[in-house]
């Protein structure tokens, strides 16, 4: 018994048909026909009914054609193993990305990877970090791109980035009279976060203090929300270096952005895999390739 001979079979049982298996196999009907009886005088069973319309397996057939399934299966799959030994930027990584920082760094980062490693397929998906540490785990998500710390010793962890943050100020604020800002400046200011869950709502609640934690009236879901509350004078906020010049004409007309003097506050951007995942070159290759160009707004890590 061969492996071809169960590719055969599993072929004539997806088509119901000799004539249309053969062809999906690149081989005569006659030879077709040759292999399954073959087989099955190799194993002592009839495997398909040849007396209907529609060539169909027998009950044994069908539980012969179950296991035959997974060994072809298995058998594409070690083949695509050690294609990505080959090349390992030939593959496809399932990568996840706090929102905070998808829809401002992600265009950047694709235009990038893809010009670098073409035959790299990313499929994304945005979620909040603990979400996507989760996913990590359990193999759903093959890697991340979040914000540090990350303090799970079965995940590798690579720095890209620094990523500072600058205050969002209603426009005519007293503080937007000056030119840079110091930390203690927003201390006793009512502070806009970010909802419960997304790693930006804590680290800025440590640049400010808990006590901010007790000023905050009103909560927002994401950072566009956010900047429309500061424009209507509810607040203020911290924003990302890379989202802010990411917002609506509207919004900057009504927002005053200010640096903080060095060092400013911020983030670390990393991407994140598992330890164990099978081919970390791949991985490490992605976040040597991102830190080779890194977007005006930000420092290396």
């Amino acid at each position: 018994m061969t492996l071809q001979e169960l590719k055969y079979l599993v072929a004539l049982a997806d088509h119901g048909h000799f004539g249309k298996a053969a062809e999906s196999c690149f081989i005569t009907q006659s030879t077709l026909s040759t292999q399954i009886k073959k087989l099955e005088d190799f194993l002592g069973v009839t495997l398909f009914d040849r007396s209907l319309k529609r060539v169909t397996p027998t009950p044994i057939g069908r539980e012969i054609l179950a296991a035959a399934r997974s060994i072809v299966e298995e058998s594409e799959r070690i083949r695509e193993l050690a294609k990505h030994a080959q090349d390992p930027m030939e593959r496809t990584i399932h990568l996840g990305v706090i929102p905070t920082l998808g829809p401002y760094y992600l265009p950047h980062a694709l235009t990038l990877v893809h010009k670098k490693h073409p035959d790299l397929r990313l499929l994304l998906r945005e979620e909040m970090t603990p979400q996507i540490l989760q996913h990590l785990v359990d193999g759903k998500l093959d890697a991340g791109l979040l914000a540090l710390p990350v303090s799970d010793d079965s995940l590798r962890v690579e720095p890209l980035f620094y990523e500072p943050f600058l205050a969002a100020l209603p426009a005519g604020h007293p503080l937007a009279k000056r030119d840079t800002l110091k930390v203690s400046d927003i201390i006793n200011e009512k502070l806009l976060l970010l909802d419960e869950g997304h790693c930006l709502r804590d680290q800025a609640l440590d640049v400010c203090g808990t006590g901010s934690r007790g000023r905050e009236e009103v909560r927002a879901t994401s950072l566009e929300t956010l900047r429309q509350m500061v424009a209507m004078g509810l607040g203020l906020t911290l924003l990302p270096a890379l989202a802010v010049d990411a917002g609506p004409r509207v919004s900057k007309k009504a927002v005053e952005i200010r640096p903080f003097k060095s060092p400013p506050p911020g983030r670390t951007i990393a991407l994140v895999w598992r330890k164990r995942a099978p081919f970390p070159e791949t991985f490490e290759r992605l976040a040597a390739t991102l830190k080779t160009s890194l977007p005006a707004e930000v420092a290396p890590a």
